[in-house]
């Protein structure tokens, strides 16, 4: 293993080091990285849960969604043994989840498939892809296009289900897993 000092240096011109520049102590008045949960994490007095864990690991890699008490209220409404929801209500859950930031379709559904599986599943490439066989693409969509597509999949995968007796509340990972073994030589673009 080489330690950092005998590593080859990096092109000076480049990076600069500690040792080369002048710094204000007030630096860390600009730091502002996941103000929430950084704020919410220093507080941790007490043994680490595995709760705990998941939020530093979401913290690390960036990609803590803080949802809205609105959302929280909407998305509520939901409840595991319902089978039928108002259009309305969905596409209000689906446009408040994907105007957050780290939550689109994919986190979004999978919120949703947790939250009453017997009428949501999760989208993902894999499941997309084989039902329609192509790349699920959301990047030239609107905000409302989006839900459209999510709310003609979930038909779609219905169909689907019914067509080859798959029980819906698990045709996410049905389906996924068959796409792993049967296409595994296509690659997933993410």
């Amino acid at each position: 293993m080489q330690f950092p000092h005998s590593l080859p240096l990096i092109n000076k011109l480049m990076i600069k080091t500690i040792d080369e520049i002048e710094f204000d102590k007030e630096l860390l008045n600009d730091y502002d990285f996941q103000q929430y949960l950084t704020k919410q994490l220093d507080l941790i007095d007490w043994d680490f849960t595995q709760d705990i864990i998941n939020q530093i690991v979401l913290w690390k890699v960036n990609r803590y969604a803080k949802i809205d008490i609105n959302t929280f209220e909407l998305l509520n409404k939901i409840n595991k043994q319902e089978i039928k929801f108002s259009d309305d209500l969905i596409r209000k859950i689906l446009e408040n989840l994907i105007s957050i930031k780290w939550i689109k379709l994919p986190i979004a559904s999978t919120i949703l498939r947790f939250k009453n599986p017997n009428v949501f599943q999760i989208i993902d490439q894999r499941v997309y892809r084989i039902i329609y066989w192509k790349e699920l693409d959301l990047s030239w969509l609107k905000n409302n296009e989006i839900i459209d597509l999510y709310l003609l999949y979930l038909k779609d995968l219905s169909e689907k289900c019914n067509k080859y007796s798959i029980d819906f509340a698990l045709s996410d990972r049905i389906l996924y897993l068959l796409d792993k073994k049967v296409n595994k030589k296509v690659k997933i673009k993410y």
